[in-house]
């Protein structure tokens, strides 16, 4: 959620709206429509404007840095104080250039050191200060859909299955798909920056250490290499910092024509031994920058091709940043893919359909009268108590018993494409507390800028569930919510309540859970 309970698009026209943008979608986004995209990644940020005419991405600006926020990160998950204030002065001058951005053209999501950094450590909160724009913290299977999207869209359309491949500072990104559909989709815990750091932290780069790191790789990959070696893919394609320096290095050398083979790999790792340390790697098309982790970044690779048996890999100059930015039309224009995965597990968990569709409703009519006085008119906070309100007994797949409870676990766990961490953990709240208890202390776990509004959703949410109990079909009587400070005022037509003594009851039962959330509830 872009501040509280705080997107993928198709091919040619008609698609589904979780794989690409449609020609119709790009052009209700007016070619003069500006969006930005912040990747903070753990070796570079990366600040890409653009904006779409037709279907095609027409590229503004670019700005790089290489702030290798992974070099930072403390045994305790924290970030040292040097590499944080590196961080967050480049954050200041790309908030330059967004200022004037509105936010909802403007999208920023951290990845793995960023997955990794305590929250008590308090940088998000510093980083989106410094930025001006919030920050969302994405999942490694959804940055993995993000890079598919954002490298698909930079490929000719074909029917062949494509394997991609992302190597980021702390990560890296496997994905298999066909067009702009990903079906196959993993994140291990390997990357440039942090294999540099644990085999090449000395200078040294020997035999014996490169060894140890391309085999360090293979034990990543093992988990997941007969998936992915197995899945049918007939082209493998690169993207990232990592990939397009091994290429530069490569081609420039001579022992490529074409993107990176499994020989030029093998010449490549001879020279860099040949080469004996870090400081010393001095090939054509290494940047000076780049060169503290290109070692980390070769192991890395090497073992990837060794172990999905690559042959040659195709580089792509598109990837995470990309797909925000296809993303981020598809939600202009209403095409979210998180629609789609809340349909998608409201059917796994045999979810009653019918039900779930009342309580949103209802939750949305409480939802608008209340807008304007509880601070609730952010474009995040509708959608989110809709999918709340969807998804509310997901929980009773596991069982009726404190089913609220499952439910919440499912969310907080699963992986919910198009949906950041803090969006998760939102949602996962809102259903906590739908119901018996207020969990205060749900809440209070929420960022600090989160609490008030996700509280205040969560007795909107509770209020709906409440009034559709009875699970009738029938439709409920026209309500009138008010609301000032912490107190709801909810009002139903004369004499319903003296005709309904069991909702009157439960209302009763509400108005002392709400009181032990702060909240004071007035019906009549």
């Amino acid at each position: 959620m872009a501040d509280p309970a705080a997107t993928a698009p198709s091919s040619a026209s008609a698609t589904d709206v979780s794989t690409g943008v449609t020609p119709e979608v790009a052009r209700a986004v007016d070619a003069g429509d500006t969006l930005a995209a912040v990747d903070l990644g753990s070796n570079s940020f990366h600040l890409l404007v653009a904006r779409m005419d037709g279907g095609t991405l027409q590229v503004i600006d670019r700005h790089k840095e290489m702030v290798r926020l992974g070099e930072g990160l403390t045994s305790d998950k924290h970030l040292r104080e040097d590499i944080a204030e590196r961080a967050l002065a480049c954050l200041e001058r790309m908030g330059q250039r967004l200022k004037d951005m509105p936010p909802e053209r403007v999208r920023a999501v951290g990845t793995n050191t960023l997955r990794q950094i305590r929250p008590e450590a308090h940088f998000v909160e510093r980083a989106e200060r410094a930025l001006g724009h919030p920050i969302e913290v994405i999942a490694g299977r959804e940055e993995a859909r993000l890079i598919y999207l954002g490298v698909s869209h930079g490929l000719a359309i074909g029917d062949e299955k494509r394997l991609v491949i992302d190597i980021g500072g702390g990560s890296t990104e496997l994905i298999v798909g066909e067009g702009f559909q990903p079906t196959l989709r993993e994140s291990l815990h390997m990357g440039c920056v942090s294999m540099a750091r644990r085999f090449f932290g000395n200078d040294k780069i020997t035999a014996k250490q490169m060894d140890k790191a391309e085999l360090y790789g293979a034990l990543e990959v093992r988990p997941v290499r007969e998936l992915f070696r197995q899945s049918g893919w007939a082209t493998a394609t690169g993207s990232s910092g990592t990939v397009k320096s091994i290429a530069a290095v490569v081609m420039a050398e001579g022992w490529s024509e074409d993107g990176i083979t499994a020989d030029s790999l093998e010449r490549l790792r001879a020279a860099i031994l040949d080469a004996g340390k870090t400081s010393a790697l001095g090939f054509k098309g290494l940047s000076e920058q780049r060169r503290p982790v290109f070692a980390g970044g070769v192991a890395v690779l090497r073992a990837l091709f060794s172990s999905l048996a690559i042959e040659h890999m195709r580089v792509s100059d598109q990837a995470l940043r990309e797909g925000l930015i296809y993303e981020m039309v598809g939600r202009l224009e209403h095409e979210d893919v998180r629609e789609r995965t809340v349909a998608t597990f409201s059917r796994r968990f045999d979810v009653d359909q019918a039900h779930a569709a009342r309580v949103k409703d209802t939750a949305l009519h409480l939802l608008d009268q209340v807008r304007e006085p509880w601070q609730l008119d952010h474009p995040d906070y509708a959608p989110m108590v809709g999918w709340a309100a969807e998804l509310h007994e997901i929980g009773l797949a596991v069982s009726h018993s404190q089913y609220q409870k499952h439910g919440a676990y499912l969310i907080s766990n699963a992986d919910l494409s198009g949906f950041t961490r803090q969006e998760q953990v939102v949602l996962a709240a809102l259903i906590l507390g739908h119901r018996r208890k207020f969990p205060v202390e749900a809440f209070l776990e929420l960022p600090t800028g989160l609490h008030c509004c996700t509280r205040r959703l969560c007795a909107i949410l509770r209020l709906a569930v409440l009034m559709h109990r009875g699970r009738s079909p029938d439709s409920i009587p026209a309500l009138t919510l008010s609301a000032d400070a912490d107190t709801l005022v909810l009002r139903f037509p004369e004499g319903w309540l003296d005709q309904h003594p069991l909702t009157h009851l439960e209302l009763e039962e509400e108005a002392s859970r709400l009181l032990a959330g702060g909240f004071g509830l007035d019906f009549g």
